[in-house]
């Protein structure tokens, strides 16, 4: 992975997580400047890994439909003009700036990682665009249990009322 990847995966974590972070903040604003350090920290590392395993997990559900089509020791990378588009999506994660258009964002990202997917596999597109859907939406969906989890854990144990 080349270092303008890697500078621009950490962007794009570093804003999904500040999205996520600062409706936090906005209703807590007594947070410790130091806890919402490590959460961003935290955040940060947690999204921009999620974007980076993408075109793995897409792999590797291609290799899982279509186990003989792929070459063996080759795997799906990002690019920088692959994974730009994606930091414009974390960009447009920020509460106010749209859900939608952040969805359409990363569709057409997805979109963009199918083509060298159909490419390298010999999947048909449309075949490749469902294995990058759906590594995508597990990946969202693993994320999302970590962060209820989390969000559990530290609010404590709640006390029942009768």
């Amino acid at each position: 992975m080349s270092t303008a990847v890697v500078v621009l995966l950490v962007l794009a974590g570093l804003s999904e997580s500040a999205g996520r972070v600062l409706p936090l903040v906005a209703r807590r604003p007594r947070l410790s400047p130091p806890f919402l350090a490590v959460l961003m920290l935290t955040g940060t590392v947690v999204e921009g890994t999620v974007i980076a395993l993408w075109p793995l997990a897409a792999w590797t559900v291609a290799d899982l439909v279509r186990p003989a089509a792929l070459p063996a020791g080759s795997a799906l990378e990002w690019t920088p003009a692959l994974v730009a588009p994606m930091l414009l999506a974390a960009i447009l994660a920020f509460p106010l700036l749209g859900p939608f258009l952040h969805l359409v964002v990363v569709v057409v990202v997805g979109a963009g990682l199918a083509g060298p997917l159909a490419a390298a596999s010999g999947l048909g597109w449309w075949a490749a665009a469902a294995c990058v859907a759906g590594a995508g939406v597990g990946l969202a969906a693993a994320v999302e249990v970590v962060r209820r989890v989390t969000a559990r854990v530290m609010a404590g144990p709640r006390e029942v009322r009768a």
